[in-house]
């Protein structure tokens, strides 16, 4: 057990986390996502993985520019949706609250300015995506998206627009803060605005940080996270926690690697936030039988708990029970789909595939705002989380287990269960 002791007095994931958060930007296919990706590659290799390396990939580039939303004689601080046009739209204001489906139905959208909440009330019985409420307003002729955080603190939400096959999107999207939006409502229902936006559309390249730890074996268990943030912020735990977990691991692994019967493939993705390109990329030239499965870390070190969702897999389930069960430490397990990380572009394809996070005692709030910085999390925190996904990962590598792969017409079935399929279909994210 001296790897226990060794990993919880260990500097070396939060010093990478420290290293990617002075980055400053990790906006994909920026300068500063490559230095992520690079200080990433080193952090793998010093920790004792073969071959770390950068491979590329093409997306398409965007770069915010200065925006604003005029409204009477007042200007109104907002920020620009990531792969928004640049544009100037002028229509009615109108306030869809949360932005459910039948929230546009009943509303007259044509060339309005449509304002919607970043989250969906308790008793809803699914989530609605940012973009799925972005494309429900386009459909129903909207001239721009407002989209409203729905936490207190005068934070304006981040995160992108578009589809695969259009990653601009049809129109000027913003982020506001709660306050301001409120104070929109309440000031400029049904009155004329305008919403400015400015950005730079252009090629770019981003690129994944591949590594391996074990035996060579054709089969491998896929550890991964991803490295790029959004401009906004420092990215601590979106997803710079998790990337630096994944350093902590193989750290950690390299003193078990007699214990692994399964290599394990490392992949730290860049452009997860535009559309989980790196991660697209890789499971569509990857075969997928070769994968045992995938143990994607986004969002983890918030809490003390993790949180594991297993997309119907009873294997998955089981071994991180025994885990669980195994160092007495709470660890909250969900069987159902989570389409949307970068577990989810193998999962899609049949791979099993652990989604892992951390329990949080409030909304997610800070997350994808400009409160996303260092001094929220823990180091007791990245290290108790690394030990104990150590282990998974050590237990999901035992070759006499088995992970049997999902059919895909099982995933699609379960996908329409859990009412995930209309909102997929909208925003083009459908795979069957």
């Amino acid at each position: 057990m001296d790897w226990i002791s060794e990993t919880f007095r260990s500097d070396v994931g939060w010093s990478h986390l420290e290293s990617l958060v002075d980055v400053g930007s990790r906006m994909a296919g920026s300068d500063g996502e490559r230095r992520g990706l690079e200080l990433t590659r080193d952090a793998l290799e010093s920790a004792g993985a073969r071959e770390a390396r950068i491979e590329e990939f093409d997306i398409q580039g965007w770069a915010r520019g200065t925006s604003q939303i005029v409204a009477g004689d007042t200007i109104r601080d907002c920020i620009a949706l990531p792969r928004s046009p640049s544009g100037t739209a002028r229509g009615r204001f109108v306030d869809v609250g949360h932005g459910l489906p039948e929230d546009f139905e009943d509303a007259d959208l044509e060339g309005s300015v449509v304002m919607a909440d970043s989250t969906v009330p308790g008793w809803y019985d699914r989530s609605l995506h940012r973009r799925e409420k972005y494309y429900h307003a386009v459909e129903r002729g909207a001239a721009a998206f407002v989209f409203r955080n729905h936490v207190e603190g005068c934070l304006p939400p981040t995160g992108s627009v578009g589809r695969d096959d259009a990653p601009i999107g049809e129109i000027p999207a913003v982020g506001v803060s709660k306050e301001v939006g409120s104070r929109l409502a309440r000031r400029f229902d049904g009155e004329e605005v305008t919403v400015e936006v400015e950005a730079d559309v252009h090629d770019a390249t981003s690129g994944i940080v591949r590594a391996s730890v074990g035996p060579e074996t054709d089969e491998r268990l896929l550890l991964t996270s991803h490295v790029d943030a959004h401009d906004i912020s420092e990215g601590a735990m979106d997803n710079g926690a998790g990337t630096a977990t994944v350093v902590e691991i193989v750290n950690a692994l390299t003193a078990r690697e007699a214990e692994l019967d399964t290599r394990v493939a490392i992949a730290c993705f860049g452009a997860e936030e535009v559309g989980l390109k790196g991660s697209e990329h890789l499971a569509e030239t990857t075969d997928r039988e070769s994968i045992r499965a995938v143990v994607n870390l986004d969002g983890v070190c918030r809490s003390r708990t993790l949180s594991v969702t297993t997309h119907h897999v009873d294997a998955l389930a089981a071994a991180t029970r025994r885990v669980r069960d195994r160092f007495d430490h709470p660890i909250s397990i969900d069987p159902t789909m989570v389409p949307h990380s970068d577990h989810w572009p193998f999962v899609a394809r049949g791979v099993p595939g652990l989604m892992v996070a951390s329990e949080s005692g409030a909304d997610r709030g800070w997350g994808h705002t400009a409160a996303d910085t260092l001094e929220k999390l823990e180091k007791r925190d990245l290290r108790e989380s690394a030990i104990l996904l150590t282990e998974l990962v050590v237990e999901l590598a035992d070759s006499d287990e088995s992970i049997p792969h999902i059919d895909g017409e099982d995933v699609a079935e379960y996908l329409r269960a859990e009412g995930y399929a209309e909102g997929m279909r909208r925003t083009g994210d459908w795979p069957f």
